[in-house]
C-alpha cells in the first residue's frame, strides 16, 4: 500500500487587492505529496513561494481552490480551528530561526511542547532525543546568541519536529548560512523527514539546496510546475 497523501492542492489561487491593482501571487497551483517525501519549491524572489507556504501552513486564506493537509481541509476552517491545525499538524522552520532569545536550545523545544499540551516528562525526553539526533547534545543549555547560525537552524528543525507534525514547512533555511553549513542543514533536514516518515516542503531560490529534495517544483509569477 502506498503512503497516504499528506498534501493535496487543487487549483489554489491567492490574489491580493482587486481590480487593476490586483496581484495574483499564486495561480492555479495543483500538486500532492505523500508521507516521507521532501519537496523543494524553487523560484526567484516575489514568485509566490512564501505565499504558497503560508497558505499550506494556515497563515493565509486562499482566494479560491482546495488545499488539505493531513486530511484537514484548510478551506473549511475558521480562525480558532486554523490555530489548532497549526499547533497539531504543522512544524515551521523560518529563515530567521525565530528562536526565543531568552531560552536555551532545550527550552525553545519545550516551549513548543507546552503549547501542544505534551506531558512534562515525555516532552523533556523527546527534546533531548531530538537535540541528540541533530548533534546538539552539548549545546542543549546554550542560548541562541551563543550559537552559530547552523546550530540555531538545527534547533529550529528540532522545534519544528517537537509536536510530531504531519507537515514541515521550511522557508529559505539557508539564507543566513554559508554554503557548507547550508548543505549540512538541508541534508540533516532531509534525513529527519525520511527517517520519521514526515512530509516537508522547502521553498528556496538556491538550486544547490533543492538537489537534496526528492522532488522539485518551480514557481514563477505564481505559476507552479514540476521538474
Amino acid at each position: 500500500m502506498s503512503p497516504a497523501l499528506t498534501i493535496e492542492v487543487r487549483a489554489l489561487d491567492k490574489i491580493y487587492g482587486s481590480g487593476e491593482r490586483a496581484v495574483h501571487a499564486v495561480r492555479d497551483a495543483t500538486f500532492s505529496a505523500r508521507a516521507g517525501e521532501f519537496l523543494a519549491v524553487v523560484g526567484p524572489s516575489g514568485s509566490g513561494k512564501t505565499t504558497l507556504l503560508a497558505m499550506l501552513g494556515g497563515l493565509l486564506t486562499p482566494t479560491s481552490g482546495h488545499a488539505s493537509v493531513g486530511g484537514v481541509d484548510l478551506t473549511s476552517l475558521g480562525g480558532g480551528q486554523l490555530a489548532r491545525f497549526r499547533r497539531e499538524k504543522v512544524g515551521f522552520v523560518f529563515q530567521g530561526y525565530n528562536l526565543l532569545p531568552y531560552l536555551s536550545a532545550r527550552k525553545n523545544l519545550l516551549a513548543i511542547a507546552r503549547i501542544g499540551g505534551l506531558a512534562r516528562v515525555a516532552s523533556r525526553a523527546r527534546a533531548d532525543r531530538l537535540l541528540e539526533e541533530l548533534g546538539l547534545t552539548g549545546r542543549a543549555d546554550a542560548y541562541p546568541a551563543e550559537m552559530s547560525g547552523g546550530e540555531r537552524q538545527r534547533v529550529a528543525i528540532g522545534r519544528a519536529l517537537m509536536n510530531d507534525p504531519s507537515l514541515i514547512l521550511v522557508d529559505e533555511p539557508t539564507a543566513n548560512l554559508d554554503t557548507a553549513r547550508g548543505k549540512q542543514v538541508v541534508e540533516m533536514l532531509a534525513t529527519e523527514v525520511h527517517q520519521r516518515n514526515k512530509t516537508a516542503l522547502m521553498v528556496t531560490h538556491d538550486m544547490r539546496m533543492a538537489e537534496y529534495a526528492d522532488r522539485r517544483l518551480t514557481i514563477e509569477d505564481g505559476m507552479l510546475a514540476e521538474q
